[in-house]
This record gives C-alpha cells, sequence and structure tokens, in this order.
C-alpha cells in the first residue's frame, strides 16, 4: 500500500462516457495528481480505466464501487492498480489479493474494521463518512486498532472545507473526494476547472 500512501487525496470520479477518460486524466496529471478512482457505477467504467492505463502506464489508476468478484475481475483485466467498495466483501478481498492488487473495502462499525482486517486489510475507506459521523466517529471507532497499523481514507460527504479535519488524524492516510471532478464538469468538458480544484485540494492538504 505503499503507493497509495504517497496521496493526500484519491479523486472519486463517475464516468458516462469512455471518451472523457483520457482528458480527466490529463486534466488530474496538470493539476498535479498522479492517482485516480474510477467507479464502477457506470457502463463506461472498465473500458475508462483501460484507456487511462494505456495512456497513461505510470499513473495510479483504481477501480472504485467494487461490490463483486465479477466486478473485481472486469476491474483487474482493465488495468486496474487498486480497488475500493463502500462495503467489506470477503469474497471481493480475497479476490484482489489473489491477484496480489491492493484493495480498500469500506467500513462503518468496529465489526467492519475486523472482518477487514481479519482478511488482511490495512487501508481501509470510512464510508459513508459524513453521514456516520465524520471525524468524532472515526476517532472513537478507531481507538481500540491503532496498535494494528489500520489506516482509513474517509470518503463521502468530505470536501474542501473540512478535508483538514480528517487529515490531521494520524490514522487517515488520504481523503477520498468527488467534487474534484464532479459529472456535471467531465460531461462539459470543464478540464481547467477540474485541474484547478485539484491544485487548490493538494495546497489545503499541504496545510496539515
Amino acid at each position: 500500500m505503499a503507493d497509495l500512501d504517497q496521496f493526500p487525496v484519491i479523486p472519486v470520479i463517475v464516468i458516462d462516457n469512455a471518451n472523457d477518460a483520457v482528458p480527466l486524466a490529463e486534466a488530474l496529471i496538470a493539476g498535479g495528481l498522479n492517482i485516480i478512482e474510477v467507479t464502477f457505477r457506470t457502463a463506461a467504467a472498465a473500458e475508462a480505466i483501460e484507456r487511462i492505463a494505456n495512456k497513461f502506464p505510470d499513473m495510479l489508476v483504481g477501480a472504485g464501487t467494487v461490490v463483486t468478484a465479477e466486478q473485481a475481475q472486469r476491474a483487474i483485466d482493465a488495468g486496474s492498480k487498486f480497488g475500493l467498495a463502500p462495503g467489506t466483501d470477503p469474497e471481493t478481498i480475497a479476490y484482489f489479493k489473489s491477484k496480489n492488487v491492493p484493495f480498500i473495502p469500506g467500513v462503518m462499525t468496529p465489526t467492519d474494521i475486523q472482518m477487514a482486517y481479519k482478511a488482511g486489510c490495512k487501508r481501509l475507506k470510512f464510508f459513508p463518512a459524513g453521514a456516520a459521523g465524520g471525524t468524532k466517529m472515526l476517532k472513537a471507532m478507531c481507538a481500540p486498532y491503532s496498535n494494528l497499523g489500520v489506516k482509513f481514507c474517509p470518503t463521502g460527504g468530505v470536501s474542501l472545507d473540512n478535508m483538514l479535519e480528517y487529515l490531521a488524524m494520524p490514522e487517515v492516510f488520504a481523503i477520498g473526494g468527488s467534487w474534484l471532478a464532479t459529472k456535471a464538469q467531465i460531461a462539459s468538458g470543464d478540464w481547467a476547472g477540474i485541474t484547478q480544484q485539484v491544485k487548490d485540494a493538494l495546497a489545503k492538504a499541504a496545510e496539515v
């Protein structure tokens, strides 16, 4: 997971048209981010991942919202270098593990954390972070596991305004943000706007 630890911000992307994948990746790279999470919420996800992986082999491209082993196979076949999910599913975790590809399962309770840890995962996605109680909830929940080396990526309700609250926690290795490139911006081709949002987020993250 060392590669993932170097990025304080992970853009969470929903792509409806695979033709937008490469220019979007270019916009993120121009802003200073060499990582992207393409969520498996659309039919274009696998092709978008494949296009980005082929065009930018050094970019850390991953698949998000991977909730079945079948999706896991498609994501890895397309070139995903890591995967994430909103929940913890042992079968999906096992598939990524069998392919030696890092996977970050989603957690919202202590039971989730223990299931994920038992399955071999030490990087976890706290989701939905805002609705689940934010930093107050995360601090209380992760305290019993701090000695195990478990770290979190809060996602859902995280924004430019509150990201520092999360990043200031030693248990947080990154935050996930969908605001970095919205569906509307992608659809309209507002690549300059996305680049600026990435720059703003990285500048904010540097304040920690």
